[in-house]
């Protein structure tokens, strides 16, 4: 028996795919801390207010917001949290490895900064009034810079997946190589002007609550600009990311992303700008009716989008532009004493090195030829695609435009994706018979299913089309 890789098993969930699950638990954490992070800042600039110009009242809704606080984002939060831990343990393991390997004490320091953060959330909201103003306000500012410390260290690890943008990393195996990467201060800001914004929305969730009319125009008219000036930090800075992103990136940005999402980003940071405006201009027009509706606006439409994009961008990569999405690891890596497995896999096939395929699968016959292009599928392939006809994940029978001929699809299997020439795809090298056996599985699924209807998607548009190789 050849040695085997240190492969995983393949976690994969029907129709919707395995990333939407990482997703979607994501971006409902990502709604939740950035809104903390954010509120943590508002809290000391609104204390400080309080201290500086003896406005107690402001205090009040410094308790309210906080007992919101409470319940949205450290129970929502932290349910979240383990959420997308058991989530990509289970779906990208290696990629997880690789992660703790480099950051194991830069992931113990931000659960330092997040205790820190939990206890001074909770003695802020429940010591209002009972301890002196100055002791408070300096607890204030120490729950901002442990809420700020959390979000920067990850920011880190988080960049360090897009890549480490130079061959040092590469050479050392430094982690200080890994996280100073260069995407990490773009990222940084983008995160730090986009929490303001995420807590002057959900700030203004809150302010109805508050009895007092003047005490909510003052409290609605600090807000405000904080979450535009962050909005406007936060776009600026963007820009400045885009200059940081790989070369695949840009690829897939371009070709994929843009086109679906560019528009509604576009209309959702309209959207807050004038929402925020308005809110300044007359906060009497802030009202529960009008707050919560918005508020879901931009969450779903803002930050969904903008998650999935900077998930999808760096493609074909899981981390550090050295493990793929399928796990495989797709180059030698000095420093940390890792070697690239593609070649390796090409010259053995997957049946041979990885360690969880069942005996009876190891050999293709012609009883065993669909299972096998089945498992063979699921684990080249379905940490990226849903394998189900419709499905929203980047379909693979519909990329293939529902063809049945597996010839065809056998053919792009040994040209574009073999040869590692689509940027944002991982080059997937396979003998014959296990891209035989791929293609024979595609082709009997695009037979159960039927042709497309209509074929308009950016996507279907963008994607390999075995039918037109016939010509």
């Amino acid at each position: 028996m050849d040695s085997m890789l240190g492969m995983y098993p393949t976690f994969y969930v029907p129709y919707i795919g395995t990333a939407w699950v990482m997703g979607i638990i994501g971006v409902i954490h990502v709604v939740a801390s950035h809104t903390s992070v954010g509120a943590a800042f508002l809290f000391a600039l609104l204390e400080t207010k309080a201290y500086r110009d003896k406005q107690p009242q402001l205090l009040d809704f410094i308790k309210r917001y906080g007992l919101f606080l409470l319940v949205f984002s450290y129970i929502i939060g932290s349910i979240t949290g383990p959420g997308i831990w058991y989530a990509i343990t289970v779906a990208s393991p290696r990629g997880v490895s690789g992660l703790i390997h480099n950051f194991v004490w830069v992931w113990a320091a931000e659960w330092v900064f997040f205790t820190v953060e939990v206890i001074g959330a909770y003695a802020l909201v429940y010591l209002v009034g009972k301890i002196d103003p100055i002791s408070h306000l300096k607890l204030t500012w120490s729950f901002a810079l442990a809420s700020w410390g959390t979000m920067l260290l990850i920011v880190g690890i988080l960049s360090f997946m897009m890549w480490p943008g130079s061959d040092t990393w590469y050479q050392t195996g430094s982690t200080n190589d890994a996280f100073y990467n260069i995407n990490f201060f773009a990222h940084l800001g983008v995160r730090t002007g986009s929490m303001l914004v995420m807590a002057a929305i959900v700030g203004l969730m809150v302010v109805p609550g508050v009895k007092d009319k003047a005490l909510r125009a003052s409290v609605v008219r600090l807000i405000a600009p904080v979450g535009l000036i962050g909005g406007l930090f936060s776009v600026v800075m963007f820009l400045y990311y885009l200059q940081t992103l790989p070369n695949n990136a840009h690829v897939m940005l371009q070709a994929h992303l843009l086109p679906v999402y560019a528009h509604a980003m576009i209309g959702v940071a309209a959207v807050t700008a004038v929402y925020l405006i308005s809110a300044m201009l007359w906060p009497q027009m802030v009202r529960l009716w009008v707050a919560v509706p918005l508020f879901l606006f931009i969450a779903i439409v803002g930050v969904w989008p903008e998650e999935r994009m900077r998930e999808s961008m760096r493609k074909p990569y899981v981390a550090g532009q050295y493990i793929y999405g399928d796990q495989v690891i797709s180059r030698d890596v000095p420093g940390k004493g890792i070697v690239g497995e593609v070649d390796t896999i090409a010259e053995k096939g997957f049946l041979k090195v990885h360690p969880f395929i069942p005996d009876r699968l190891r050999k293709i016959t012609d009883s065993n030829k669909l299972e096998v292009g089945e498992l063979l599928t699921k684990i080249a392939c379905s940490n990226c695609h849903s394998l189900d006809p419709g499905a929203p994940l980047r379909s693979l029978p519909d990329i293939f435009h529902r063809s049945t001929d597996e010839d065809m699809i056998a053919a792009f299997l040994k040209g574009p994706l073999r040869h590692g020439s689509i940027p944002y795809m991982p080059r997937i090298d396979l003998p014959d018979d296990e891209i035989g056996a791929i293609a024979h599985y595609i082709a009997t699924v695009d037979a159960k299913a039927g042709p497309l209807k209509e074929d308009t998607t950016p996507i279907a548009a963008a994607a390999p089309n075995p039918e037109t190789k016939k010509e």
